[in-house]
């Protein structure tokens, strides 16, 4: 089964097309990144994708259920999500955690499992030690990790990343991938992530697929390649 299922997906801005016939899935277990040229619309892809925009044609198909028939979870982390203001109460800790409450259920008591989970995934980071920090206090690189991190604690079936390392350092960025693809490999995840460092990622990816121009187009239409 593919948790993500998209068959000839076209997009339009007003009359203008921007995606053209772009069909592409992504399976559980798999790490899979997605990239192509600046204005490639790789970012409108992924919101066609969720249904935060309406494909002009096409069929999307985001699975219902995960592999051992629980709802599926999406996590999605779009791009330049950090833009939290110096007065934002909350503590790192306090957003992380946040990830663990069910959907309209934000005060419940959080569990020792909870607790765990927020653990790990601020330790995934690198930013365990911050965790009294208040948000408003970080910087953007440290704001853009705290928002994966929230993801992490929350533990979805589904990762959808955009550009998700902006601001990290290469040593960072490593770290981040080797967790993806455990993820991956290891708790059956299914990872779509855009990405500029195909190059980078090589080794802990599974596939790569890239949005290109169309050669005999004058519009911006793209199509994929694996």
């Amino acid at each position: 089964m593919s948790y993500i299922e998209v068959e000839n997906l076209s997009f339009y801005y007003d009359d203008e097309p921007v995606l053209e016939n772009v069909s592409y899935h992504v399976d559980p277990g798999e790490f899979v990144i997605l990239t192509g040229e600046n204005g490639a619309a790789k970012s409108t892809l992924v919101k066609a994708t969720l249904g935060i925009l309406k494909p002009h044609s096409g069929k999307v198909t985001i699975a219902k259920t995960n592999k051992d028939g629980g709802k599926l979870s999406v996590g999605y982390i779009p791009q330049q999500v950090a833009s939290f203001n110096a007065g934002f109460p909350s503590t790192v800790y306090e957003l992380v955690s946040s990830g663990r409450y069910p959907q309209g259920k934000w005060f419940k008591k959080l569990s020792a499992r909870d607790h765990e989970h927020t653990k790990k995934a601020l330790e995934s980071v690198g930013l365990w030690n911050m965790r009294h920090k208040r948000i408003g206090e970080l910087s953007g690189g440290q704001k853009q990790r705290i928002n994966i991190a929230r993801i992490f604690a929350k533990d979805p079936d589904l990762f959808v990343l955009d550009e998700p390392t902006t601001g990290m350092d290469e040593s960072s960025r490593n770290d981040f991938y080797a967790l993806l693809k455990h993820a991956a490999h290891r708790h059956d995840k299914s990872i779509l992530m855009i990405t500029h460092d195909h190059e980078d990622t090589k080794k802990y990816i599974d596939r790569q697929i890239r949005l290109v121009r169309k050669e005999d187009s004058q519009w911006r239409c793209f199509h994929m390649s694996s």
